[in-house]
């Protein structure tokens, strides 16, 4: 279930396409039929607008006659924070690939607006975009990168910092990149759904990126486990925005010193890594209470998630360090779940298009929005949220235009 201010400008396109001539204006209807908005004179259109929701009783109502049931607003309340965890449903990861093509989208649309591209950044991007094209989880995303790697030294010639007119040509190649949407035409959407934190500024762009980079390493070869190591090292250190954690990363990179000849190797090294930063931030977030609380950090994979992982029974920590790790186990773990379990809503439901949106997606976004209701009204509520949630979809599209500095000021945010 969602709501939209039409009265704010940046809602007034979403709302022109709803034909919104009054306040308040409910609509009713599957969430995969909002895509094309409603219009007055449409016949068949399985939308229809609540004529009677003016107060929540006649709102509620109307809902008991559509769905036959007789709920009534002096229920006991239901707290969204009573749903119960399930961090140990491998399951979940599934619906990253819609973050890992926003992480993608943002990551381009950041290194054009702060015109990240130069002389000495210029081949670790090509680098990065050859492992996209190659290992990419979205086929959508291997379409796009390879559609800007093709075009490339059109779109970046060698002489472009030589000549006068640098930042025309910086302007020009920024307006033309942004043409070639990179993982579709929908893309960026301009929300989160597997790595949506419950602050604003916690997981989201940084959380996308990890999942991206782990499920990378989990696609190459052998042979490429090398290339892969310094094009995500060299990508972070040129490209990401947030200084002090491009030099975190930046550090660890250079602790490695010798070569990566195995993918398994690379894939564990990441997941090290990653878990580095988790052990650091949770002592940071910990004194200056900067976490997210609904997502604190921890060592990954929790043993609810991956029990064979742990070679101890229970870990004397939360430290890492204190964590006797089954690395054959892990390594499986993060094949698995960056491998299949992160593709497999895309098979389930043909999501392998190049493009578009799909009534899966609008699903799933229906399905993360809880609200507190009565017990008794929850079901029809909740069946009332599947008709609204796609909405959430549409307003929270118009803020991609705002600026991405305040979701990204951290890699930590995972």
């Amino acid at each position: 279930m969602a709501r939209v201010d039409c009265a704010s400008k940046i809602n007034t396109k979403l709302c022109d396409k709803f034909s919104v001539g009054h306040y308040p204006m409910l609509f009713w209807g599957p969430p995969t039929k909002f895509s094309a908005g409603w219009e007055p004179k449409q016949a068949k259109s399985k939308l229809r607008v609540i004529d009677d929701g003016r107060t929540a009783e006649r709102l509620l109502n109307w809902i008991n006659k559509q769905i036959g049931s007789s709920y009534g607003l002096d229920d006991e309340k239901f707290e969204n924070e009573h749903l119960p965890s399930n961090i140990s449903d491998p399951g979940q990861i599934a619906r990253a690939i819609y973050d890992v093509e926003e992480a993608t989208t943002t990551a381009f649309d950041i290194i054009l607006e702060h015109k990240m591209i130069k002389s000495e950044t210029r081949a670790s991007l090509i680098k990065f975009l050859q492992l996209l094209v190659a290992h990419h989880p979205s086929r959508r995303c291997r379409k796009g990168s390879a559609e800007v790697l093709v075009n490339f030294d059109d779109l970046c010639p060698l002489d472009m910092w030589s000549s006068d007119g640098h930042d025309a040509a910086t302007n020009t190649m920024k307006g033309v990149l942004h043409n070639f949407q990179i993982c579709g035409k929908e893309v960026p959407r301009g929300y989160w759904m597997f790595c949506r934190g419950s602050k604003n500024d916690t997981r989201g762009f940084s959380c996308g990126l990890w999942v991206l980079m782990h499920s990378l390493s989990v696609r190459i070869e052998d042979g490429e486990s090398q290339f892969a190591f310094t094009s995500i090292c060299d990508f972070i250190h040129n490209f990401f925005i947030c200084e002090e954690c491009r030099q975190h990363f930046y550090e660890m990179c250079s602790s490695v010193t010798s070569p990566f000849k195995k993918a398994r190797d690379f894939a564990l090294w990441l997941w090290s890594a990653h878990n580095e930063v988790n052990e650091r931030l949770m002592k940071e977030e910990a004194s200056l209470k900067t976490g997210d609380p609904k997502f604190p950090k921890m060592i990954w994979p929790p043993k609810q998630l991956c029990p064979s992982c742990y070679r101890s029974q229970v870990p004397k920590d939360k430290g890492s360090s204190q964590i006797d790790w089954d690395r054959d186990e892990v390594f499986k773990f993060l094949v698995s779940y960056y491998g299949n379990e992160l593709v497999s809503l895309y098979k389930e439901k043909s999501l392998l298009a190049d493009d578009g949106t799909n009534g899966t997606l609008d699903d799933l976004v229906a399905s993360t929005n809880a609200v507190v209701v009565p017990v008794g009204a929850a079901l029809a509520i909740g069946l009332a949220s599947c008709a609204f949630g796609a909405l959430a979809c549409y307003w929270r599209s118009q803020q991609k235009n705002r600026k991405y500095y305040h979701q990204l000021y951290s890699l930590k945010n995972t």
